[in-house]
């Protein structure tokens, strides 16, 4: 595999896809020589199940990252993908934390990327499958996600009542791990609730990300799909 730009994303308009390209934007706009690919995956039509992509990821799920400048290594797991990022292409530490100098900054990301990647992401997925995809409306299903993930809502908002990002000293540093719960958090209308305002610190913090230019380009790419929202 070959490619004129350093990185290879498969990806989708999905939660999982979005906090991937909102952190290569953000790692383009900190560092001019970091660029990527983004590559549309239809799930629609089970393109991430044929045997070309099967051979990049076996678990036929997107995001799938390859990087061409090491030898082609591949990645996947969305929240794995964005530590491998940080680790190799943030250089001056702008979105991670130095695991040696700043250990604890450095496990509290950690922490708050797996409360991420084993809570709220697979409540919100269960909402919007049991809302949108399954061929019937079961009450009780949508109910238990749409509590849970809330539960999981008032956790954050504990966490940002006084701060503004998820990790680091003081009011913290927007990092990976905010952009991992960010991704999730935006699709808020379509499955928890239609607005925050119950969560204001939890809205405080996810309009400070709006307002930022490469999360808020990489929250549109790629820029057509199924999923929209």
């Amino acid at each position: 595999m070959s490619s004129n730009m350093p990185l290879k994303l498969y990806t989708a308009r999905t939660p999982s896809g979005f906090k991937v390209t909102i952190m290569l934007e953000e790692l383009k706009a900190a560092y001019p020589e970091v660029d990527y690919e983004a590559i549309s995956i239809d799930i629609s039509r089970n393109e991430q199940k044929q045997d070309w992509y099967l051979k990049l990821n076996p678990n036929a799920v997107i995001p799938t990252l390859v990087d061409c400048s090491r030898e082609d290594f591949i990645v996947t797991e969305s929240s794995a993908i964005l530590l491998y990022l940080v680790q190799h292409y943030d250089r001056e530490m702008k979105f991670t934390f130095d695991p040696v100098t700043e250990a604890d900054d450095y496990s509290e990301m950690l922490q708050w990327i797996f409360f991420v990647h084993g809570g709220v992401g697979p409540m919100e997925g269960q909402i919007f499958f049991f809302k949108y995809l399954s061929p019937e409306k079961i009450p009780y299903a949508i109910d238990r996600y749409v509590n849970e993930t809330k539960r999981l809502y008032s956790v954050v908002e504990i966490r940002l009542k006084d701060r503004d990002w998820l990790a680091g000293p003081g009011r913290g540093k927007f990092s990976v791990a905010d952009c991992n719960l960010w991704a999730w958090v935006r699709m808020h209308g379509l499955t928890v609730a239609q607005t925050l305002d119950e969560w204001p610190a939890l809205k405080a913090w996810s309009e400070c990300i709006l307002a930022r230019p490469a999360a808020l380009a990489g929250a549109n790419i790629p820029p057509e799909g199924n999923l929209k929202y």
